[in-house]
């Protein structure tokens, strides 16, 4: 189950890049886009649960959690990485984001006193270098600026946003609390505060009607919101907030590939160099701990 769970984080949001891109194409604002997205994903989320009777009542204490984790994980984190796109390319958010891994280790520490298994420094340490290497052309060829730094700057604050939106879910999940009932509550509140920012900006909400943005909203909200997030929640109760984030160093992979396919992307050696030390700290990071510490053991002798 685990296995699938990861796999079905990876694929979708590995593939909601395409949709993310096509919906900057046009003249809708960001706030206002991602607010739509999370409105959708609450209603159909709100409307399967009340059907089948399965959303659970929760206390006005979590609906505060609820509310940060909209803020940070269905809101602001997302609006941060689309204003960077402006001035940072996707290999360099791809490479920031991946950095969620060692953000949910820390965290997990400071939040819940839990220290980080001993095969996540070296995994992490493989996946990064392997994303690093992946991009190193586009890392290469950016240019310090102003404009630039303050790209790193935003993708740095939307990674700590999903990393603590991390956080909470595990705080939830930790409370017994429903994780497909605290979704729906924090997708709305999320929604909400973006809806709430389109129109303190003065943001038209108007859409565009045409295949290109309902198909990328209604991709973003079904299956990068609904089953996605389920799926990354669900994993993160069942193997930890480290373990899971580490599926953020395999979205660019799908991404990739993707592109080879219908872009005709070319792989260089870096880009196979950095492949392969993802796919080994994929093994690292899953493999027997006891097995892992007696390789290295025999490596040091």
């Amino acid at each position: 189950m685990n296995a699938l769970l990861y796999l079905a984080v990876v694929l979708i949001w590995g593939t909601t890049w395409i949709a993310i891109n096509l919906q900057q194409q046009g003249p809708v604002s960001i706030p206002v886009s991602i607010s739509y997205r999370f409105a959708i994903a609450a209603l159909v989320m709100w409307l399967a649960l009340l059907l089948t009777r399965r959303l659970r009542r929760i206390s006005l204490r979590d609906h505060l959690f609820c509310l940060l984790q909209g803020c940070c994980v269905f809101g602001f984190n997302f609006y941060c990485f689309y204003l960077a796109a402006a001035a940072v390319s996707s290999g360099l958010e791809s490479v920031i984001f991946s950095m969620a891994v060692l953000f949910n280790a820390l965290n997990g520490l400071i939040f819940f006193g839990q220290r980080p298994g001993p095969n996540l420094l070296p995994a992490a340490l493989l996946g990064v270098s392997g994303i690093v290497a992946l991009f190193w052309h586009e890392l290469r060829a950016a240019q310090p600026a102003p404009e630039l730094l303050h790209g790193v700057g935003l993708c740095l604050l939307g990674t700590l946003g999903f990393s603590l939106g991390n956080m909470i879910g595990s705080r939830h999940q930790r409370h017994g609390l429903d994780i497909l009932s605290t979704n729906t509550y924090a997708m709305s509140y999320g929604a909400l505060l973006m809806g709430l920012l389109a129109w303190a900006q003065g943001a038209s909400f108007q859409i565009e009607w045409n295949s290109r943005y309902l198909g990328s909203l209604l991709y973003l909200a079904i299956f990068g919101s609904v089953i996605a997030f389920a799926a990354y929640f669900s994993l993160l109760g069942r193997i930890g907030a480290s373990a899971a984030a580490y599926s953020t160093l395999l979205f660019p992979l799908v991404a990739l590939t993707i592109s080879t396919l219908y872009e005709g992307y070319i792989w260089h050696g870096n880009a196979v160099i950095g492949l392969c030390l993802i796919l080994l700290g994929n093994l690292v990071m899953f493999s027997n701990p006891r097995w892992f510490r007696r390789l290295v053991q025999r490596r040091i002798a």
